[in-house]
């Protein structure tokens, strides 16, 4: 009866082994199972921090962004410089191509007056030249020459001056060659023989050319 009972006890004892046995070993395999994903997640996250770490970043420093700034800052002043010194250089040669326009108008602005007047200085020599021919008309000249003469004062005053032309070089710049003529003498070949109509000059301009005959 007592071996009997031995036996029980000694079936329950291994019995119970094994139920601690299994769940030890089921315990384990829980165990394994949650510290396998925990094992394996860094090696899965490796590649990610090697990349990063292989490849630097594409972001500018704070001190790259300063110095581009700087730069572009740079180019707009020697941008802007240069606008300034052209605009200043041409509004300057503005100021005084106006005002030497200005002064122009001003110290020749009685010229279309005067040209205007010219041919009446024509007539009153004409009328001279054919009084001087007659003597009953000498009183009458000797007033028409009192009258030319102040009209030629008061042209002078006003920078209105004959063109000299009496035996004098032709020159282009002031006489017009109308006629040529055989010369007197060999001194006045290319010389002025004879002076058709006067010219003038208005403060150094030539405002109507002498029309000249030319010795050859």
């Amino acid at each position: 009866m007592k071996k009997n009972k031995r036996n029980k006890r000694h079936q329950y004892d291994m019995k119970e082994d094994k139920e601690k046995k299994q769940e030890e070993v089921n315990a384990e395999e829980k165990a394994n199972e949650v510290e396998t994903p925990q094992n394996e997640q860094p090696q899965q996250e490796e590649p990610a921090n090697e990349s990063a770490a292989e490849s630097p970043t594409d972001e500018p420093t704070n001190e790259e962004k300063l110095m581009e700034q700087l730069a572009s800052a740079n180019q707009t002043i020697e941008e802007q410089t240069n606008k300034y010194i052209r605009l200043s250089a041409e509004f300057d040669n503005y100021r005084k191509r106006t005002a030497k326009e200005k002064a122009e108008i001003i110290h020749n602005g009685s010229e279309s007056a005067i040209k205007a007047i010219l041919p009446v200085l024509d007539d009153m020599e004409r009328a001279m030249s054919n009084m001087d021919k007659s003597d009953e008309l000498r009183p009458a000249l000797e007033g028409v020459e009192l009258i030319y003469n102040k009209f030629i004062k008061i042209l002078e005053q006003l920078g209105v001056k004959k063109i000299e032309t009496e035996n004098q070089e032709f020159n282009t710049d002031y006489c017009e060659a109308i006629a040529m003529i055989p010369a007197p003498s060999e001194e006045m070949k290319g010389k002025i023989i004879d002076c058709v109509q006067t010219g003038y000059m208005l403060n150094e301009k030539v405002i109507r050319h002498a029309k000249v005959a030319v010795g050859q």
